[in-house]
């Protein structure tokens, strides 16, 4: 008995040193994206999706196991069992081609999507906490130059830069007050940073570069509230309905806009600074979803997603009378759509042979962006990503069963985005709208790593 509680306690101790590491790091690592695209709202928004449903494209709102951390649905954290502590953490590693006309680029990047950690605090209530991102940005891109009408030496162009992102701290409940309904929230940190950066420069050393930064900190709370009802139709089979609603509201915070002018010796010649208060908000999010599980075999499932964007304030620049004004109005980003479909297979986890321990996981999604790059409003495409996940969940323990072993899920994703834009430059010079698009497709491998660690066994002394 005292060399298992030993060995508990060295495990439970390399847990806890791992879970500060990742911890660390997720406040230090990389914001994995290196789209324009970010530029638009807070960023590339997270998908939320954890290391047991990102090879099934995300479906997570029917889901529910005792071996599982599912944050995008609070009311599974009720099944977790009476003795184990659930630690999950995962990584992505990416490759994106960046596509537009006879133009191309590719770009790597890496991130850290998550840690969390799950537990029972009581019956039929299960508690998770965790850290990981909301948005990031991160881009760097410039236009081609052109010549000053008039001047047959001077010429003049433009380059965009920006970085930050989001990150949210949450903690979750979930409730079972009777055994088919299951409640929870989760209620998060929300907090980071952006600056956005636009330069206008002459090839002439005696004219003015003008530059433009645009910057914001942001710190508010999120509040999400869910809810599954789940119901035996068969001896084998379970059907579970899952719902969840995040709460809109408004961001407390200002943000500035900085007009700078440069000459051409890079001495700053004037600067104006242009603030706007209670200049953000959050939408309000509706999620939906059924899953039906097959035993411990197989389980599919199905998610539709709606977040309000196109009802929410962000800061911008406008045109009155001949000036630049700084506001907050709506309308500036689309409403966004996902729909997910996805499932997993496990031929006999309680198999000697590991083949067939192992899940099998596969899905599909579409979605409508919520950047909008069409500043004429005009442009009937829409802009919208499509994208394929399989991936795989494979115990660690050499032991003949699945269930309570500490897995690896290895995912392979394929994204492809397409949102079309309008050349305003070609609207001023021809007088109509040049439809222009860039096109992205990302080859991602996800890697996630889940423990289950049984702290709360009660030990019998004989």
């Amino acid at each position: 008995m005292a060399n298992n509680i030993q060995k508990s306690s060295r495990k439970t101790s390399l847990l806890f040193i791992a879970l500060l590491l990742m911890i660390n790091i997720s406040m230090q690592a990389q914001n994995g994206v290196n789209s324009p695209y970010s530029r638009y709202g807070f960023g590339l928004l997270n998908d939320r999706s954890m290391g047991f449903n990102k090879g099934m494209a995300g479906v997570a709102q029917g889901f529910r196991d005792g071996e599982i951390i599912n944050i995008s649905n609070p009311a599974s954290y009720s099944a977790v069992d009476s003795v184990t502590a659930l630690f999950d953490f995962g990584l992505t590693l990416s490759n994106g081609n960046y596509k537009m006309g006879d133009l191309q680029q590719n770009a790597k990047n890496s991130s850290l999507d998550y840690v969390a950690l799950s537990f029972r605090a009581a019956k039929g209530l299960g508690v998770a906490l965790g850290i990981l991102p909301y948005s990031s940005i991160n881009y760097s891109f410039e236009s081609n130059s052109t010549t000053i009408e008039g001047s047959k030496d001077i010429t003049t162009g433009s380059s965009y830069t920006g970085e930050g992102g989001l990150h949210q701290v949450f903690i979750g409940l979930g409730w079972r007050p009777i055994k088919p309904i299951s409640i929870g929230a989760n209620v998060a940190y929300l907090y980071g940073d952006y600056t956005h950066i636009s330069t206008t420069a002459f090839s002439d050393d005696y004219t003015y570069s003008n530059i433009r930064s645009y910057l914001a900190n942001i710190s508010t709370y999120t509040v999400d509230l869910g809810m599954q009802f789940t119901q035996k139709v068969s001896k084998k089979g379970t059907l579970t309905l899952g719902a969840t609603y995040g709460l809109g509201h408004d961001i407390e915070n200002r943000a500035q806009r900085i007009t700078s002018r440069i000459d051409g010796s890079q001495l700053t010649a004037s600067a104006d600074t242009a603030i706007v208060h209670n200049a953000f908000q959050l939408p309000y999010t509706i999620a939906a979803g059924i899953s039906y599980k097959h035993l411990y075999n197989w389980a599919v499932g199905a998610d539709f997603e709606l977040q309000k964007w196109g009802d929410c304030k962000f800061p911008t620049t406008i045109s009155q009378n001949d000036n630049d004004q700084f506001v907050s109005q709506k309308g500036l980003l689309n409403d966004k759509i996902k729909i997910s479909l996805g499932g997993m297979f496990n031929p006999d986890p309680y198999s000697s042979n590991l083949l067939r321990r192992i899940q099998y996981k596969a899905g599909v999604y579409y979605s409508k962006s919520y950047a909008n790059a069409d500043f004429t409003s005009t442009l009937s495409d829409k802009p919208y990503e499509f994208g394929l996940s399989a991936g795989i969940s494979i115990p660690i323990d050499n032991r003949n069963a699945w269930r309570m072993r500490p897995r690896v899920n290895i995912t392979a994703q394929w994204v492809h985005t397409n949102i079309p834009y309008a050349d305003n430059i070609a609207y001023s010079q021809i007088g109509q709208i040049a439809k222009k698009e860039l096109v992205e497709n990302y080859l991602r491998l996800c890697i996630g790593l889940t423990f289950s660690e049984t702290w709360f066994n009660k030990w019998k002394v004989q």
